[in-house]
């Protein structure tokens, strides 16, 4: 069986509920799960999965409403960074950003804590690559 604290469950539920409800932004969620030893979490839309990476292997999933038809067929890259643009000045919260990452034809993405960028996709495996800010 797969032991994890009570505070790395509760973390993780909170910053998971508090970032789908566009209460804290992109920043406050990385600084909370490396306070628990997330390494690295993946957003899936069109599952509408949310999963927490630990370096030990082990993984803790939330499900989220997904509406995976909304999603644009093209991948526009342009438009995905306009949207982490919004989301790094503080002016698009998370329910905004998934609204405008489907609209530029976004599947999902990986965060990827510990090597500090983002991997955001498209349906036909394209791939956009951004580091976090300085």
């Amino acid at each position: 069986m797969i032991d994890f604290t009570s505070e790395q469950i509760s973390t993780i539920h909170t910053v998971f509920e508090q970032s789908n409800a566009g209460e804290i932004h992109f920043g406050e969620v990385i600084q909370q799960l490396i306070s628990i030893g997330v390494e690295s979490y993946t957003v899936d839309y069109r599952r509408g999965e949310t999963t927490y990476y630990f370096p030990n292997g082990t993984s803790i999933r939330h499900h989220f409403e997904t509406d995976a038809t909304s999603i644009a067929e093209h991948f526009d890259i342009s438009l995905v960074k306009q949207a982490i643009l919004g989301a790094q000045s503080g002016q698009v919260m998370y329910p905004l950003f998934k609204a405008l990452t489907y609209q530029a034809g976004c599947i999902g993405y990986s965060v990827w804590i510990t090597g500090k960028n983002v991997q955001y996709f498209g349906r036909f495996g394209e791939i956009h690559l951004e580091k976090f800010p300085q």
